[in-house]
């Protein structure tokens, strides 16, 4: 919204003898989106501003039209026109990102690198600095209120604590912000959503390995293990181009439409041949060895499947995708991702942290010793 102002794409504009503030033409946007690479096609930034709209941010300026129309018609921000519904979700997270930027714009914020458990972790503060500064800076008026922001915070998942243990309280305990509010987001992003909330539900993480444009008789995906068999699971295959030249007509590398599998096919089996304890691989001595995996993300997602929980294992590679070229393995265990300590967490949860982080995956996983 602000950009489409500073390029003057967002102004005011006379239609059939009236004058609309703070609008802008449809058609015209489409080709902004096109433009500036926030849409590779119109198809794409129709779905886009449809998005918007189906999420009151965006409307017709006479609200004749319930659909985005990429034709020469007047819309505009709800932000522009005081009609944006302001819920109590919306009030937290806007409260949040105003707290960020304050603290980040400081020459000694609280907000700094720290460690526990040997683990670093970004812009992270005590409970107690973070009251400090809140009843300081006057955000609130007393240290109880401070403790109640601090909770809407941790509950709308903008801080958490480190490691996931704690709520919020007025106490040494370490939290950080879940949310990099600086980091720029791209518009594309709001196509994955409701995917990303179906999958992280299902058995199998929403990073795994999915099929474009299935056609029938081509759903299943197979895994590599560790005792070289091999092992059709029952979920998704992963699109790739080294993979195609066995049948050119059963997949298709663009555009990508992403299909899931029901819930019930996905393997239920675990791939360790027996359970291991976050005890057993953390003992002094024990037979496992850390290695550091850094994966790049590719069209269709990382090329693997997570199982299990407390610890979570690996239990599906695709042998072409971006996984398996950084080294991952089937019955690894994972033991943090992008810098968060995950040992004790289950398999939705890193799901979800996988899929609101950064393309380029960071995760150490721990290998057992042949």
């Amino acid at each position: 919204r602000l950009r489409l102002h500073d390029g003057k794409l967002i102004k005011d504009r006379r239609y059939h003898l009236r004058t609309y503030p703070n609008c802008f033409v449809a058609k015209e946007l489409t080709d902004w989106l096109i433009d500036h690479k926030e849409a590779p096609d119109r198809e794409t930034g129709i779905r886009l501003m449809q998005k918007l709209m189906d999420h009151y941010i965006i409307h017709h300026v006479c609200d004749e039209h319930s659909d985005y129309k990429d034709a020469k018609l007047l819309y505009r921000f709800r932000k522009d026109d005081g009609t944006f519904p302001l819920s109590k979700d919306v009030k937290v997270f806007l409260r949040g990102q105003s707290l960020y930027e304050k603290l980040v714009s400081v020459d000694e914020s609280i907000l700094k690198v720290r460690e526990e458990n040997s683990v670093k972790y970004q812009r992270t503060f005590l409970g107690s600095e973070m009251i400090d500064w809140l009843v300081q800076e006057g955000e609130v008026e007393n240290r109880q209120e401070a403790v109640e922001l601090g909770r809407a915070l941790l509950e709308h998942g903008i801080i958490q604590h480190v490691s996931n243990r704690h709520h919020f309280f007025d106490s040494d305990i370490l939290y950080h912000f879940w949310i990099n509010f600086r980091r720029r987001r791209r518009l594309t992003e709001l196509l994955n959503e409701n995917s990303s909330r179906a999958l992280s539900e299902s058995p199998d993480s929403p990073f795994c390995l999915r099929k474009l444009n299935p056609e029938p008789g081509n759903t299943s995906f197979l895994s590599v293990q560790t005792n070289k068999e091999i092992k059709v699971v029952s979920a998704v295959r992963r699109s790739s181009i080294t993979s195609l030249s066995g049948n050119s007509n059963a997949y298709f590398s663009a555009p990508p439409t992403l299909v899931f599998p029901p819930v019930a096919e996905c393997n239920p089996k675990s791939v360790l041949k027996r359970p291991v304890t976050n005890e057993e691989l953390l003992s002094p001595g024990a037979p496992y060895v850390k290695k550091t995996l850094t994966i790049v993300g590719d069209a269709v997602g990382w090329g693997f499947v997570v199982r299990g929980g407390r610890p979570c294992h690996i239990q599906a590679v695709d042998p072409g995708g971006p996984a398996a070229a950084a080294g991952m393995k089937v019955c690894q265990f994972v033991f943090s991702v992008n810098g968060v300590y995950v040992l004790h967490l289950d398999y939705q949860t890193i799901s979800s942290l996988i899929m609101t982080g950064p393309r380029t995956l960071v995760m150490e996983v721990m290998e057992a010793i042949e």
